[in-house]
């Protein structure tokens, strides 16, 4: 979770003018990055932003703890983000399964090729940022939805579940797809290349099946969700296996990069938004509105 949301709470207890305006500081870089992440346009998290704080005033010292907040917090915004959408509809209805996903053996041919090179890697590296961002935005909602809230927003599978109403092996699927594409994307987004069409896309039918099914779990083992029989046994074919471990590396790059971006609200708008908010919450006060203790 993130520390924004933890120290907001913590605020909101004491229920002073001064540790209010912090905590709103606080909820409002949380609901801007989230919104910016999920639709892409600045005005739209600017005014989601506005709307999710006027709208949360009155319940939030009511939220006890963090997780509390969290879910109602991002519950609140995905809802406003859905309704102000403008994803295209390819963007949203698409759908990405596993076998398109995993790499055949000329893509890892390339990343064998690539991890004794490098240069494109660095050039990657140099415009993570932007690259990031757009490949994040090509994935079906569903999907970029549990990948922002798990890598970005470092909410766990099982608070996700709770949240979006869905199995947490539902997530841990779509979570894992999402990494697959935004991993793909990436590279083709530094090339210039035109998003990859369903029907155009090369399937992995060429490795070993403990290849595919490792590449298939790859995400539970990194994230170390697998039982320590099986993932002595994904560890043993992995160190054997050059490929793998090309793949590996540069899944883990992608979700590293994921876990380290944000994005933060113009300063000037956030100010003024802040106040705004603090000076409403103080009328509330003022009207008989009791917060909670």
């Amino acid at each position: 979770m993130r520390t924004e949301l933890i120290q907001a709470s913590e605020l909101l207890q004491k229920n002073t003018p001064e540790a209010v305006e912090e905590a709103i500081g606080l909820l409002q870089n949380t609901v801007f990055s989230f919104s910016m992440k999920m639709c892409g346009h600045r005005q739209d998290a600017e005014d989601t932003m506005q709307e999710v704080l006027i709208r949360s005033l009155k319940h939030l010292t009511k939220l006890q703890g963090p997780h509390a907040l969290a879910a109602w917090l991002y519950t609140v915004t995905r809802n406003r983000c859905h309704r102000m959408r403008r994803d295209q509809p390819e963007a949203s209805g698409k759908k990405l399964s596993l076998e398109e996903l995993i790499p055949n053996d000329e893509e890892l041919r390339q990343l064998l090729v690539g991890a004794e090179s490098g240069p494109e890697r660095d050039a990657i590296q140099a415009e993570q940022h932007h690259l990031l961002h757009e490949a994040v935005l090509r994935l079906p909602t569903a999907l970029r939805l549990v990948l922002v809230l798990h890598d970005m927003e470092e909410l766990t599978s099982e608070e996700i579940a709770r949240i979006l109403g869905l199995q947490i092996g539902t997530v841990r699927v779509r979570l894992h797809r999402a990494r697959l594409a935004v991993r793909r994307e990436m590279p083709r987004l530094l090339k210039g290349l035109p998003e990859q069409r369903t029907a155009e896309r090369v399937t992995f039918t060429q490795r070993p099946n403990e290849c595919r099914d490792l590449f298939v779990g790859l995400s539970e083992y990194l994230d170390g969700r697998v039982e320590p029989r099986t993932c002595e046994e994904m560890r043993a074919h992995i160190e054997k296996c050059p490929a793998c471990i090309a793949f590996i590396k540069d899944l883990r790059v992608a979700i590293d990069r994921c876990r380290s971006f944000d994005v933060s609200c113009d300063p000037a708008v956030a100010q003024r938004m802040r106040a705004l908010m603090t000076q409403e919450y103080l009328r509330l006060l003022n009207e008989g509105f009791q917060p909670a203790h």
